[in-house]
Order: C-alpha cells, then sequence, then structure tokens
C-alpha cells in the first residue's frame, strides 16, 4: 500500500499549499508508529516536487500516484508509482520511480552494479538495478500483472545530476524497467513518460493494481520449479521420500477439504526436514500452486535463498520471514512452507511493526491464516528464546482453536539422513529433554564423541578433520560479551584461559576474512570464528565442536542453569522455568550440529570430569 495516493494535480496542489510533506509525515507515523527522519523529509521535499512538475509539464495531470508505495511481502518501499493508461494499447499501465538526489556517483571498481554517490560513504545499489529488482518483484507478486512486466517500466530519475558526474553509471544497459534520467536529460525522461502513459485519468489502473491478489507469479513459480527441482542437493533418498510423500498427500487432500487443514512435521537435526521443505517449494511450484517459504532465522534465511537462487535470483524473493505476513490476505496463497517453525514469535510486532497491525495476533494464527494449506516444520527442542511459540502444542492448540483440523507427521519415526540416532538419545538424555538421566557413551560406529581437554585441543582435532576435506566449526553457549567490529577486525571476546577466539561475525557483510553472520556455517572461513545458537541453529557440518559455558553446570547430580553468566539479554530475562528450558534447548541444537562427530568441553572443571566420565569411561 502506499503512504499517500491522489492524481499529480491533486500532488501539485498539496504542494503549492504546503500541506503534501505534513500529510505524509503524519501517514507514516501513523503506519509506523514514528516521525520520518529529518533526511526522508527533506527527500520527500525536494524530489517529490520536482518529479510532479515534471509531469504537469509533461501534460499528465490525471496520472495517479502512489508515493512511499509499499512491495507487497516486503518492507521495502518505491518512490513513487505512476499508475495510468498506455497512450497505444488502451490498457493499464504503470511507471516505478526511483528518485535520487546524487549529483556525482561513480561504479566500484570491478562491478558495474555497486556505486559510490557523493562521497556520503560506503557502496550504494546502482539505482537502475534497483527499480529494475523492484519491476521484478512487483511483477512476480502483485496477480494483476500476471508475472509479466510488459505493461511496467522502471526509472530511475537523478534530477540533481548532469550526464558526465554520473558517466561511469551508463556502463550497465538501459533497459524497459532499468533506465535512467539525468536533470540534464529531463526532456528525455518526460518524453519516456508520455510514451508510456497518456492524459486519460490513472484511477482505475491504480484501484485495479491496490486491489489484486498478492501471490507468485506462474512465471515465478516456473522459474522456482527448474531452479529448485535441478539442484542435486535437493534430491530425496529412501526414507525422505516417503515423508514428503506424506506432506504431499496431506496438502493434496486438504485442497478438496471443507475444512483447512495444517500440516506439521516434526523432525530432529538430520532429519532432512529443509531438503523436504525445499522439495515441496520446487514440486509444488512445478504444479502451478501459489506457495512461499518462510522462516524466523535471517541466517538460515539467506543461506537458503543464496542456495535455492543460485542461478535465478528471482526465486530468492519466494523465501520470506514470518513477520511478513502480518497483514497477508486470508488465504492468499496456496501453501505456505513454515521452516523452522520452533522459531516462531509470540507476535510479530517489533519496533519496526507499522502502528496500523500493531494487533497483538499470536504469529501462529497469522502463518496459518495466510495460507490455504500452511505447513510447519520444527523440532520441539529448538526452542531457545521465551518469545518463541512454536512447539507443536502451541501451533497446533492454534490450528484446533481455529477451527482448522491438524495433520502430524513425526519424521523421527521415519529416518534420520545424517548422524547418528544413537548419539542425539544420549544429548537428549544428557540435557534432561528426556526421560533416564545422563548415561554413558555406549559408542556408535558412525559416529565419534569425545571430550576435548579444552578449547586448543578441539580446535586442533577439528582443523585435522577440515585438512582432509571435512566441515567443522566450533559453537559456544551465550556466556561472553559481544564488541562491535571495527572495519576489517573482530574482537576475540571468546576468551577461555590463553585461548580466545572471536564470535562469528554479527553483520551481514564480510568483516576481513569473517564470512557475514548469515554465512559463518557454510564458508569454510566461518572455522575462525566461535559461533552462537543464532547462526548454527539450522545448519549442519561434518564435525562439531561445542564449548558448555558457566551457564550451565553439574551440581550434585544435576543441572544448575545460572543466569548470572547468560549474556543473551533475552533468555536472561526469562522467568526461571523459561530460561532453565531456553538454556538446555541451546546446547541441544549446538550438540546435534555435527553429523559425523562432537568433540565437548565444558568451562566448568567439576562439569567438564562428568561428561569425561559418561564419555571416556566406558
Amino acid at each position: 500500500m502506499p503512504l499517500y495516493r491522489d492524481s499529480v494535480s491533486g500532488v501539485r496542489t498539496q504542494i503549492l499549499a504546503n500541506t503534501l510533506i505534513p500529510t505524509m509525515s503524519e501517514q507514516f507515523s501513523f503506519a509506523y508508529g514514528h516521525r520520518p527522519g529529518p533526511a526522508e523529509v527533506r527527500s520527500w521535499e525536494r524530489s517529490l516536487t520536482t518529479l510532479t512538475n515534471d509531469l504537469h509539464d509533461a501534460g499528465l495531470d490525471k496520472v495517479e500516484m502512489l508515493l512511499e508505495y509499499q512491495l507487497p511481502l516486503t518492507s521495502r518501499r518505491v518512490d513513487a508509482l505512476l499508475c495510468g493508461v498506455h497512450p497505444k494499447t488502451g490498457e493499464s499501465s504503470y511507471v516505478v520511480v526511483e528518485l535520487k538526489q546524487w549529483s556525482q556517483a561513480v561504479p566500484m571498481e570491478g562491478t558495474d552494479k555497486v556505486v559510490l554517490a557523493d562521497a556520503r560513504g560506503g557502496p550504494r545499489l546502482h539505482p537502475g538495478v534497483q527499480v529494475r529488482g523492484y519491476c521484478d518483484y512487483l511483477a512476480d507478486f502483485n496477480a494483476a500483472l500476471s508475472g509479466s512486466a510488459d505493461r511496467l517500466a522502471g526509472v530511475a530519475y537523478l534530477h540533481n545530476a548532469v550526464d558526465h558526474g554520473v558517466e561511469g553509471l551508463w556502463d550497465l544497459p538501459q533497459t524497459r524497467t532499468s533506465r535512467m534520467f539525468t536533470g540534464q536529460s529531463r526532456g528525455h525522461f518526460l518524453n519516456f513518460l508520455t510514451s508510456m502513459l497518456s492524459d486519460a485519468p490513472g484511477s482505475e489502473a491504480a484501484d485495479e493494481l491496490l486491489n489484486a491478489a498478492v501471490k507468485p507469479s506462474k512465471q515465478l513459480l516456473t522459474l522456482a520449479a527448474d531452479e529448485v527441482q535441478s539442484r542435486e542437493q535437493f534430491v530425496l533418498l529412501d526414507a525422505q521420500q516417503v515423508a514428503y510423500s506424506l506432506v504431499m498427500r496431506a496438502v493434496e487432500r486438504a485442497r478438496g477439504a471443507t475444512t483447512k487443514e495444517v500440516i506439521v512435521v516434526t523432525g530432529g537435526p538430520g532429519s532432512g526436514k529443509s531438503v523436504i521443505a525445499l522439495s515441496l517449494l520446487g514440486e509444488l511450484s512445478r504444479q502451478g500452486r501459489s506457495v512461499l517459504h518462510a522462516t524466523g532465522s535471517s541466517a538460515f534465511t539467506s543461506t537458503l535463498r543464496k542456495v535455492a537462487g543460485h542461478r535465478a535470483p528471482r526465486v530468492k524473493t519466494m523465501f520470506k520471514y514470518y513477520n511478513q505476513f502480518v497483514d497477508a490476505e486470508k488465504n492468499g496463497i496456496d501453501v505456505l512452507i513454515n521452516d523452522e517453525a520452533h522459531r516462531i514469535k509470540e507476535t510479530s510486532t517489533n519496533r519496526f511493526t507499522p502502528a496500523k497491525v500493531r494487533t497483538g495476533r499470536p504469529q501462529v494464527e497469522e502463518l496459518i491464516d495466510a495460507a490455504r494449506v500452511p505447513v510447519f516444520l520444527l523440532d520441539d527442542h529448538q526452542v531457545v528464546r521465551p518469545s518463541e511459540r512454536g512447539s507443536v502444542y502451541d501451533i497446533v492448540s492454534a490450528a484446533q482453536r481455529m477451527g482448522c483440523h491438524v495433520e502430524l507427521v513425526d519424521l523421527n519415526d521415519q529416518f534420520r539422513c545424517g548422524g547418528s540416532r544413537v548419539y542425539e538419545n544420549w544429548v537428549l538424555r544428557l540435557l534432561g529433554l528426556e526421560p533416564g538421566g545422563p548415561a554413558r557413551w555406549s559408542g556408535d560406529d558412525t559416529f565419534e564423541l569425545d571430550v576435548a581437554d579444552g578449547p586448543e585441543s578441539m580446535e586442533g582435532r577439528l582443523r585435522a578433520y577440515i585438512d582432509q576435506g571435512y566441515s567443522g566449526r566450533i559453537s559456544a553457549g551465550y556466556c561472553w560479551s559481544w564488541s562491535k567490529p571495527q572495519v576489517d577486525f573482530l574482537f576475540p571476546d571468546v576468551k577461555i584461559g590463553l585461548w580466545e577466539r572471536p564470535w562469528n561475525n554479527p553483520k551481514d557483510t564480510k568483516v576481513g576474512d569473517a564470512p557475514g553472520r548469515p554465512f559463518w556455517a557454510s564458508d569454510p572461513a566461518g572455522f575462525d570464528q566461535v559461533g552462537c545458537i543464532y547462526t548454527a541453529q539450522g545448519f549442519e557440518y561434518d564435525y562439531s565442536g561445542v564449548i558448555i559455558g558457566p551457564d550451565m553446570v553439574w551440581r550434585d547430580g544435576a543441572w544448575v542453569t545460572r543466569r548470572e553468566f547468560s549474556k543473551d539479554n533475552q533468555v536472561r530475562r526469562a522467568d526461571p522455568a523459561d530460561f532453565d528450558r531456553a538454556i538446555r534447548n541451546t546446547y541441544k541444537v549446538l550438540l546435534t550440529r555435527g553429523m559425523r562427530g562432537a568433540f565437548v568441553c565444558s568451562t566448568d572443571p567439576e562439569t567438564h570430569d562428568m561428561l569425561r566420565s559418561l564419555i571416556r569411561e566406558h
């Protein structure tokens, strides 16, 4: 939806009366719960005035303007979306306009897609690439456009610049959805606008766009089917196919049912939940059903986007976050695949949530409402924050409360695609997540488990496996503070005796040799940092090293969780029962990332001795 909508003449009248910016600021405050920043207000004052005057001079006063139009299922906003009638075809026609006040910009060396503008500091996306991405996204998710950009154009308008001031930016090919104009080429800009828009009223075209369903287009689904199903790491083997077929059967059955069916798939680490999720995405896309994938983890979603959209970047737009469905149309898509559903929050509200959608409604209900067939894949023992409400009980209770039928699929009863079931059961008993108490490690020919004498020993043993071509990572409980990274340096915050290493990079982009946060588990350079629960969760590697910190120690035959040693602010504020559960589940997740082996140590001598007695003395 736009922040403000009116015809060109209506917007111009507001500008002349000095009421447009106050009106937009008021609408912004209502929508987002805070006032717009001074820089954004200045941008509106200067750029929107220029654009509106240009449209008036081009004789397009009846064109409808959607200002600060928010793209569906995303937080991204388009500066202006012009809606009107094509002068030749008579069909609805749309122009996406990205406004820039830059006077100078140069491409970064080695790329034509990233630029440095007006010495503002930091790389920026080429405005032509930016507006092209907006057009592709709009075509892919607005049903009025049916996946086609034939009625859509994209323009980057650098109205303060002259051509030579942005000379290097012209190297990017000009296309229908990535045209660029400067103030110097204003005449060409007006000619382009009149080639796409006539002087007829654009209100019906705007209504058509705003009232259209939000769902992935058939073209995007075809692209996703080709991309996902052709990737060999998504091929299902043996019993994985059995579980996948059970879910597909439930989806097919729910399609013709009078009552909505919610499908809940549970499974421990290595049970193939995400492989199944991606295979479902590919197959449902092939069948032409509107389907999206969602998670609550930025690291996990970023990695899936990178893998699943490797050759077709547009496929990345099918991977969403749970809080993007807060105001989604009820049953707007056929299937919503909620992966890592144990990360579902109590509500979708955060500091970025628009005030008008702050209903306080449970997030799980929003996700159930969003699709005709909601699918949830989760591990009950991976709820690691008090605010998370993604247990089987929570999901089933919400579904039943909403009058839905629930189909449960338990992968634990069917297969495990990696690692050791014996080891997983040992971990559950060790942490008191299953009855029976800690047991001695009986051994498993397929899995190596040992106590490392300390982090130095652990690191050395893991590095030996990495040198043989295996993957390995070290993770730890959240018991050390986290320093802000420097330009190319991470502080060694995790200090145990003489051994010290940095936490994983908290930024999404590289810092020095450290990969961005989403890629700690998949980039080999991640081995040089210690991973936390939020970067390790959802990922697997061959060998895992786990440091149990002072937040959980063994005393008098039982585990004691100690909030004073936790550095996780959200967890530390939880009530005693939730805190205890979060810490135990945290170590359960960390201890079950390795598919071939795990090495463990504790910073507490008494706890370390207990682990040694269980693992080595058998």
